[in-house]
């Protein structure tokens, strides 16, 4: 008889693949206030009893957003951060607010998104899509782009419904969870005049999609509703918020200002300033990003 072997088939072990997860960076530790008279916002640079959103899962397409986005933006600019990723596109949206009123900074902004679409999309769009229905598609459309493209820079973000003006609701709302943009920058005029007021803007002159931003400065979420015109800006709660008491801008400027009085903590041309140098009372002449403007610049 032949010896009959028994042959096992090689066992070869297997693990899961673990897909790439991009976690929002941790805040800072910071605790600093923005102007003389504690004149702030709620919010703690280090109260940590906020709810954290999920982890955001990291997509393919990603790093060549953030690379096209920092790209015009430093052309705009004329300027490019030392750091790389994330960390140096806020040092990027810092300098564009430098020495400029916030008009400024928001025409600046504005063309720094036309220039992210060839232009005959745009205008394709806003004469094509933009009718029909009364706005309805093109606001739908426009919410659910913006969940799969710009996850990247604000965060977690999910469609939901937004109620219009005449009573009727449209699925053409985007909530942002707790927006990494306006956390990693901690200054409400770099959210207003480079982001809420911009993009407000833009959709509405080039898409002819009117869009409401409303950002809530006490837990960073943020809520757009695509379909809804803003008010006008005297009307808009949102212009009238301080900065935030971690700003880090409105603090390297608190630090090389040390002999002023500042009364508040300006984030924009719509906030009131009163300077004291030597016993004199100067001008209201700057804004949050231009030099005296002496609490949001660089």
């Amino acid at each position: 008889m032949k010896a009959v072997a028994l042959l096992r088939p090689l066992y070869i072990p297997s693990f899961p693949s673990r897909p790439h997860v991009y976690c929002l960076p941790k805040r800072t530790n910071l605790h600093v206030s923005c102007s003389s008279q504690r004149t702030e916002s709620p919010v703690k640079a280090e109260d940590s009893t906020f709810p954290r959103s999920e982890e955001y899962r990291y997509q393919f397409y990603d790093d060549w957003f953030l690379a096209l986005f920092r790209n015009k933006m430093v052309k705009e600019v004329g300027w490019d951060s030392e750091k790389a990723g994330y960390d140096g596109l806020i040092e990027v949206a810092s300098r564009l607010m430098l020495r400029r009123t916030p008009s400024d900074t928001t025409d600046a902004a504005v063309r720094i998104l036309r220039s992210l679409f060839p232009p005959f999309l745009l205008h394709l769009y806003k004469s094509l899509v933009s009718p029909i229905g009364g706005g309805k598609l093109a606001a739908i459309m426009v919410a659910r782009v913006t969940v799969i493209t710009c996850q990247w820079l604000m965060g977690i973000c999910k469609v939901n419904s937004v109620d219009l003006p005449d009573g009727s609701s449209w699925e053409s709302g985007v909530f942002v969870e707790r927006c990494k943009y306006l956390e990693e920058s901690k200054c409400v005029g770099i959210c207003v005049n480079t982001c809420k007021l911009p993009t407000q803007t833009f959709f509405k002159d080039y898409m002819g999609i009117p869009l409401l931003m409303e950002p809530n400065f006490n837990d960073y979420s943020c809520q757009f509703k695509f379909g809804v015109l803003p008010p006008l800006p005297e009307d808009d709660g949102t212009l009238k918020e301080p900065c935030l008491e971690a700003c880090p801008i409105a603090s390297k400027r608190r630090g090389a200002a040390a002999d002023m009085v500042i009364m508040r903590c300006p984030k924009g041309e719509r906030s009131e300033i009163l300077q004291m140098e030597k016993g004199m009372r100067m001008p209201n002449t700057g804004t949050c990003g231009s030099p005296s403007s002496l609490a949001c610049t660089l």
